[in-house]
C-alpha cells in the first residue's frame, strides 16, 4: 500500500472523520463504521485533504484535464482544495467548478453552475466524499451535460465503502461507472482501511482490534462486494 493512502487511513482516524462503533446508516443497515467528511473543518485540515485527492488523481487519472468539479454542497469545497492542492505539488491549474441546488436567476453569474464556465471539449475530474448510492451524480451528471459538450475523465471519492449499491451486486461506485461510462476510484477502500489499522495504534490507541475486525468481517458478509 502507497505511503501516501496510510497517511490518508490515520489522517482520517485522527480528524474524527472516520469512526468506529454502532452505527445506523440512512439505508437502515447497521454498520461498525462511520465516515463523516464534514468533520474536516480546520484550514490544516482542508490542506491535508486536498493534498490526498490531488495525490490519488494524480495517480489514478493524469494530469490532462481542465475542470475539477464538485457536486453542491460538500463537493463544492472538496473541488477547491483539490485545484489548490494540484497547483501546489505539480503545478497544474484546474478550474474548480459546482453546481447549485437551485439555480441563480440574476447576476453575472447566474445560472444553474458557479466557479469556472464549461466549455465544449473541456475534461472533468469530479470529486466527492463518499458514494453510496450515485444519487449526487444522477443529479449533477445532467447538469454538466447541459452546461457544455464536456468529457468526465474520472469519478474521485476519499472512501470506497465497498458495499453493494442499489442493483445488489456490485459497489455504488462501480455502479456509476457502469451507468456513465467514466472510471471511478477512491482515494482509499475499506479493505486498505481495515489492513492499515488492524491491532495498529493511531495517536496512541489500537484502533481495530479483534472483535472490532469480526464484526467488520460479518458486516462484509452481509453488505460486501463478492
Amino acid at each position: 500500500m502507497e505511503q501516501y493512502k496510510r497517511d490518508f487511513i490515520e489522517f482520517m482516524v485522527e480528524s474524527d472523520v472516520l469512526k468506529f462503533g454502532d452505527f445506523t446508516l440512512k439505508s437502515g443497515r447497521k454498520s461498525p463504521f462511520f465516515m463523516n467528511a464534514g468533520a474536516y473543518v480546520t484550514g490544516s485540515q482542508l490542506h491535508k485533504l486536498g493534498i490526498a485527492y490531488a495525490t490519488a488523481i494524480h495517480d489514478t487519472f493524469g494530469l490532462d484535464f481542465d475542470v475539477v468539479f464538485g457536486p453542491a454542497y460538500k463537493g463544492i469545497p472538496l473541488a477547491v482544495i483539490t485545484c489548490m492542492a494540484l497547483s501546489e505539488l505539480y503545478g497544474k491549474e484546474a478550474r474548480y467548478c459546482s453546481d447549485r441546488k437551485e439555480a441563480k436567476d440574476h447576476g453575472a453569474d447566474a445560472g444553474q453552475l458557479l466557479g469556472a464556465k464549461l466549455h465544449d471539449g473541456d475534461r472533468v475530474v469530479i470529486v466527492e466524499d463518499v458514494t453510496t448510492s450515485g444519487k449526487s451524480i444522477d443529479e449533477t451528471y445532467p447538469k454538466l451535460m447541459a452546461a457544455a459538450n464536456v468529457e468526465v475523465v474520472g469519478l474521485m471519492v476519499s472512501l470506497n465503502r465497498m458495499e453493494v449499491g442499489k442493483g445488489g451486486k456490485i459497489a455504488a461506485i462501480d455502479e456509476v461507472s457502469e451507468k456513465y461510462g467514466f472510471p471511478t476510484s477512491a482515494i482509499v477502500d475499506m479493505a486498505e482501511v481495515t489492513e492499515a489499522l488492524h491491532n495498529h495504534e493511531v495517536a496512541g490507541r489500537v484502533v481495530i482490534d479483534d472483535e472490532l475486525k469480526a464484526a467488520i468481517d460479518a458486516y462484509y458478509e452481509l453488505y460486501g462486494v463478492r
